[in-house]
Parts: structure tokens; C-alpha cells; sequence
């Protein structure tokens, strides 16, 4: 269970195919803190630590989590938002985030007003995972309030400190970020379908 509170916008070191799965190495401030079997949320994926090495460790991602997120589209040098799981006495800040990326979407509009910034996604929209204005939404792993909700877009605002700390510094129209929507609107969303049955 995560909240959306990114420590560190980190750097992909190293990333190895084998067979449909990919290793993925990261250099991170608290990598000497962590133990193999942590889980981590990188850009927003729960993703188990498989190895340690000074200043670094392993993650492996499989085809499934490589299809519905855009971890196959990482390369080295690039800069991944993470995360380490909520301890039980920690505060809420952000909302619950399971880790469990719904779906990927594409930045199609970046804009800079008075200091901030408002990006725009869209999504392919099933009709399974929508937003609400005001709503909770995770973007690479960022717990953010949905602006101009539409059936198959919204906007996030972000502030200064959300765009240097996390990976939002380096989006650009065209980029393709992780979305993992609201599970408490999920849960409602399948409730309302089933009950239109």
C-alpha cells in the first residue's frame, strides 16, 4: 500500500532482458536501507526488490506489468518516481494507491501558469476507470486532484516542488505516463454495472 508521496524522482542504472521479463536496476539515495522482498512503487508499480548492490538495487518487472504500464519504455539515465510501502502508523498525505497501474496514458498539453503547471492526458477510456473533478488520481506514482475531468482526458496541476522532485520535470507532450484511478471509484464504477444488469 502506497500514497503517492514520492521520495525521489531516482535514476535507472542498468535494465536487462530475460525471456518476457525485465530487470530493471536503480541507483537511489536509500538504496542501503532496503532489504530483498521490499516493495517499492516505481512510477507508480509495486515491484519487488531481487537484489542490492552499493548505492543500487533490482527490481523485476514481468510481461503483464510490462503491457499495462510504460516500464518497458525506460532507458538508462532515465528518472523514475519512488516510493516505499506506508508503515501502518504513517499519515495518509496523499490517497491509497494500491501500486496496481490501471492503464497508460499520453501528455498531450503542457502548460506554465504564474509558476505552475497544467498537464493534460488522455486515456483510451473503456468505460471501466473514469475521473471525477476533485477527484484522486496517480500519475507515474504522484497522488494528484483530477482538473477538467472529460470522459477520456483530464488535467493535474502541478506545483513547484511536485515538478523537481518528481519525473514531471522531464514529461513533454507525447510522453507516456502510468495511471492507477481512484479504488474507491473503481469499486462503485463495477457496483453501478453490475446493478444496471
Amino acid at each position: 500500500m502506497f500514497s503517492g508521496i514520492v521520495e525521489e524522482a531516482a535514476t535507472v542504472t542498468a535494465l536487462e532482458k530475460e525471456q518476457e521479463n525485465l530487470h530493471i536496476t536503480v541507483a537511489c539515495s536509500f538504496a542501503k536501507a532496503l532489504r530483498i522482498d521490499q516493495s517499492i512503487a516505481h512510477n507508480g508499480v509495486c515491484l519487488t526488490v531481487v537484489d542490492l548492490k552499493e548505492g543500487e538495487y533490482t527490481v523485476t518487472a514481468i510481461k503483464e506489468t510490462l503491457l499495462k504500464s510504460n516500464l518497458g519504455l525506460l532507458k538508462p539515465g532515465d528518472k523514475i518516481n519512488l516510493e516505499r510501502s506506508m508503515r501502518p502508523d504513517a499519515l495518509l498525505d496523499g490517497h491509497i494507491v494500491q501500486g496496481h497501474v490501471d492503464q497508460t496514458a499520453v501528455c498531450t498539453a503542457i502548460e506554465e501558469v504564474d509558476g505552475s503547471w497544467y498537464f493534460t492526458f488522455e486515456y483510451d477510456n473503456t468505460g471501466e476507470n473514469i475521473t471525477v473533478e476533485k477527484g484522486s488520481i496517480a500519475v507515474n506514482g504522484v497522488s494528484l486532484t483530477v482538473v477538467n475531468s472529460r470522459p477520456s482526458s483530464f488535467q493535474v496541476a502541478i506545483i513547484p516542488y511536485t515538478f523537481e522532485h518528481t519525473n514531471f520535470s522531464t514529461l513533454r507532450v507525447g510522453s507516456i505516463v502510468n495511471l492507477e484511478f481512484d479504488i474507491i471509484g473503481k469499486y462503485i464504477t463495477r457496483l453501478m454495472a453490475q446493478y444496471k444488469k
